[in-house]
C-alpha cells in the first residue's frame, strides 16, 4: 500500500493527481502513511524549505490557543516559492519535494512583479490557482506551469497568491497579519487573508501563529511547522451497496474498473456508478461484492469511492 501512496503522492504534487484529496486522506490515516512529496532528480533547491501543514479534521483537534493564530483559507492549486534577491524576482520553482523544485521562473514572472522594495534576500510562498468554474482546477493550474509555450501560459487562467515570506534577516517582533501578509499586499502581490477565494477553489482553512517568534521557536517536525496546522474538510458521503465491478476503455485507452452502485442520492444528485481508479486503490478499500460503501461527490461532480463500510 505505501508503493500505491507513494505514486499518488508523487502524482499530486506533479499536478496529475490519480485519487482526489478526500480519499488519499481517508487511505493515509487507514494506513499510518506521513511521506511528503516526492524525490526530484533534475531540480533546484529552494532557499528555505516548503513543508506540508499537519492535517487535522475536527475543530477539537486545533490549539487551544486559537486566539494567538491567524486563520486564512486553504486554497487548493498548486505551491510554489518565489526567490527575490536584492529586489529582483531571481528564482521560482515548485514546490516539488519540499526540498527541490523546477525552474518555473519565466512563467512566474507573468503573474507577480519581476521588482519588489526589499533588498534582502526574500523567499515569497504561495499557491498558483485558477477559478474553480474550470473544470479540474487544481490539474489547470499544476498543468499550466509545466507548459514549454510561454505564449501558451499567457493565455492560462491563473492568479498567484502568497501566503508566507521568509527572509535572510530575522527581526523580532514580526506579525504574521500585520507584517507578513501586508508586506505581500504592499508588493503588489495578491494575499490569503485577503484574496476573495469565493470563486477558487479550497479544501479547508490553515491556523497559524501570528507572532513570528513564537513560530520560530517552536520550530519543525521533519515534515511539518508546528506553529501552524490545517483544518481539512471532510464532506460527509452516503452510504450504499456495491453491486458490481465492469471495466471500460477510457479516450487513451487504458482500461479501469468502475463501481455499479445502488443507486443513492447525493446533494440532489442519483449516483449509481463511481469510478475506482485501478485494482491497487479496489485493493486498499478493502472492496468486494456486496459490501456497504461511503460515496462522495469530488470536487461537487464526480462520484468517488471513499471507503468500505462495515
Amino acid at each position: 500500500m505505501k508503493k500505491f501512496l507513494d505514486k499518488a503522492s508523487k502524482h499530486y504534487y506533479q499536478g496529475t493527481p490519480l485519487i482526489s484529496d478526500a480519499e488519499f486522506d481517508s487511505l493515509a490515516a487507514k494506513y499510518d502513511y506521513n511521506s511528503i512529496g516526492y524525490t526530484v532528480t533534475d531540480g533546484i533547491p529552494h532557499l528555505y524549505k516548503m513543508y506540508s501543514l499537519q492535517k487535522v479534521f475536527s475543530e477539537l483537534d486545533l490549539p487551544s490557543n486559537l486566539k494567538e493564530y491567524v486563520c486564512t483559507p486553504k486554497l487548493d492549486g498548486a505551491a510554489v516559492s518565489i526567490l527575490y534577491v536584492n529586489g529582483l524576482l531571481a528564482l521560482a520553482l515548485t514546490r516539488g519535494d519540499g526540498n527541490v523544485g523546477k525552474d518555473i521562473t519565466n512563467k512566474i514572472k507573468v503573474l507577480v512583479p519581476n521588482e519588489v522594495s526589499v533588498k534582502e534576500t526574500i523567499q515569497i510562498t504561495g499557491e498558483v490557482v485558477a477559478s474553480k468554474d474550470i473544470p479540474n482546477a487544481r490539474n489547470y493550474a499544476s498543468g499550466a506551469l509545466n507548459l514549454k509555450d510561454i505564449e501558451e501560459f499567457k493565455q492560462r487562467n491563473i492568479t498567484f497568491v502568497g501566503y508566507d515570506i521568509n527572509y535572510t534577516v530575522k527581526e523580532e517582533g514580526r506579525s504574521y497579519k500585520e507584517h507578513t501578509l501586508k508586506t505581500l499586499r504592499d508588493f503588489g502581490i495578491s494575499e490569503v487573508s485577503t484574496f476573495d477565494v469565493s470563486n477558487y477553489p479550497t479544501d479547508g482553512f490553515v491556523y497559524r501563529l501570528d507572532s513570528r517568534d513564537k513560530f520560530d521557536r517552536l520550530g519543525y517536525t521533519a515534515h511539518h511547522p508546528r506553529g501552524s496546522v490545517a483544518l481539512k474538510e471532510q464532506k460527509e458521503g452516503q452510504v450504499t451497496q456495491l453491486l458490481d465491478v465492469t471495466w471500460q476503455v477510457g479516450k487513451s485507452g487504458v482500461v479501469s474498473p468502475v463501481a455499479i452502485l445502488d443507486p443513492v442520492d447525493i446533494e440532489g444528485a442519483i449516483v449509481s456508478r463511481a469510478t475506482l481508479h485501478n485494482i491497487d486503490y479496489i485493493r486498499s478499500l478493502d472492496l468486494e461484492i456486496g459490501c456497504n460503501v461511503e460515496v462522495i461527490r469530488s470536487g461537487e461532480v464526480i462520484p468517488r469511492i471513499l471507503r468500505r463500510v462495515t
